[in-house]
């Protein structure tokens, strides 16, 4: 049985709980004219899809949470119905397609069949069209799903081989194999700590780093300064952009001997000093802090392999520079205490443990009331060589990330053939002003620049 890890199933639960979130990832493709038919698209990414078994799969949950959801064939799937086009209203500029973006986005996908779409949206300026693919966080983390778009819109012959099946197996097998499973339970517990003491000094090594990496999450623990970024989440979304060149995000780094992520960091540091600075508040050393994933993928499948860090971001800092900085020492410090270990060690645990009290211990955390995160910000790598839908260059890819848990700002950024672009996803009642945020992100990079010579 094909069951989900303990990260997917979390993305399901904490929907089921949080009644404002709808937690599917995004990326919005701008692709050169003209726009094919819906049926020619839609033929052409099943033909590339056959070979990958979740786009025919719904995930199926196991009565009372005895084992986690595991991924089934859905007998009724339709394939077109994952399939729409739409129109992109007027004044059919940016504005516009952000604003599509985010009603789009607002819905969640429907539980009773696989959990994607694509939506075909026309009528962008100088004949330009967008491929709106919308995947289920509890099926792929941000760099499956980018790999996804490689597969779909890449130079790489189809796989014809067709996905193996995965029937139903009926709610009594189900629940003979989850008691197995939980009957089973301390044999296994047992044999992966006999593998692990074969290899004390390994098991002395891991046991070290975890311990540290729970002490600097600890702090983590320490809520933020209280500003309006934080609290209670309505349905509504706000969806902005913004871009810079990839060129001069490398200059950066060169010049400060710092990392790609670390420039991009500083840049959403000094736009959320913006934000604070624009609503009246003061900008203080505890006033941001970010989830940051982090990845620990080692294979190709469509699921989740991250872990976490949790720096503050500077934005009590005035100066670009100093900002760049204290984020890259943060972040070394963070990765030195081992933080990101510590949460890849904990995901790994939860996937042997029995999983209704995991679900359980979800479902509880998601009442709670977290003053602690402010923000995710996710950066992706993406393709270097531009991607191509049915023969149409596409020539540039927006990321979008959900929000959820009182965190109403999330920011999602992804490099593709030379240019970086930023997805700001915000509460539409408590954040609004997302332009804001954008438009200062991108006015760091001069001021970063012009440091850097």
């Amino acid at each position: 049985m094909d069951r989900l890890g303990p990260l997917d199933a979390a993305f399901l639960e904490i929907e089921d709980e949080d009644p404002s979130s709808s937690m599917a990832i995004a990326s919005i493709a701008i692709a050169e004219g003209p726009p094919p038919g819906l049926d020619e698209f839609t033929a052409a990414v099943l033909a590339r899809l056959a070979g990958i078994p979740r786009y025919r799969q719904k995930v199926r949950a196991v009565p009372f949470d005895l084992a986690p959801p595991l991924w089934v064939d859905d007998p009724a799937f339709d394939a077109g119905a994952h399939f729409a086009r739409i129109a992109l209203p007027a004044p059919h500029d940016e504005t516009a397609l952000c604003e599509l973006v985010a009603l789009l986005m607002r819905d969640r996908l429907e539980r009773d069949r696989p959990l994607w779409e694509f939506w075909v949206i026309e009528g962008l300026p100088d004949g330009r069209w967008a491929i709106l693919t919308k995947v289920h966080h509890a099926l792929a983390d941000g760099l499956a799903a980018t790999r996804l778009q490689t597969v779909l819109f890449g130079d790489a012959p189809a796989d014809p081989r067709p996905a193996a099946e995965a029937a139903d197996p009926g709610t009594a097998e189900l629940l003979l194999d989850a008691v197995g499973s939980l009957l089973r339970t301390p044999w296994t517990q047992t044999r992966l700590l006999a593998r692990e003491l074969l290899h004390p000094n390994r098991l002395a090594r891991r046991v070290s780093d975890a311990a540290r990496g729970l002490a600097a999450m600890t702090s983590a623990l320490l809520p933020v300064t209280a500003t309006p970024l934080t609290g209670p989440l309505g349905r509504d979304r706000r969806y902005s952009t913004a871009s810079v060149p990839l060129a001069d995000v490398q200059a950066v780094a060169r010049a400060f001997d710092v990392t790609v992520n670390d420039v991009l960091l500083a840049a959403v540091t000094g736009g959320f000093r913006e934000l604070l600075l624009q609503r009246g508040e003061t900008p203080a050393a505890d006033s941001v802090r970010s989830l940051v994933p982090v990845s620990v993928r080692t294979g190709t499948a469509l699921d989740n392999e991250v872990s976490l860090l949790l720096p503050l971001l500077p934005v009590d800092l005035t100066d670009p520079a100093q900002r760049l900085v204290r984020v890259h020492r943060r972040l070394g410090m963070l990765k030195a205490a081992k933080e990101a270990d510590a949460g890849a060690l904990l995901t790994a645990t939860a996937a042997h443990e029995p999983f209704a009290p995991v679900a359980w211990a979800i479902r509880a955390a998601a009442h709670l009331p977290q003053r602690n995160i402010v923000t995710v910000t996710t950066n992706v790598r993406g393709p270097a060589e531009p991607l191509f839908a049915l023969g149409r260059r596409i020539v540039r890819i927006h990321p979008y990330v959900p929000i959820a848990l009182r965190v109403r700002i999330g920011v999602a950024m992804l490099s593709y053939a030379g240019e970086v672009t930023f997805g700001i996803t915000a509460d539409a009642d408590a954040v609004p002003d997302t332009d804001v945020l954008a438009k200062a992100i991108e006015r760091e990079f001069p001021a970063l620049l012009a440091a850097a010579r």
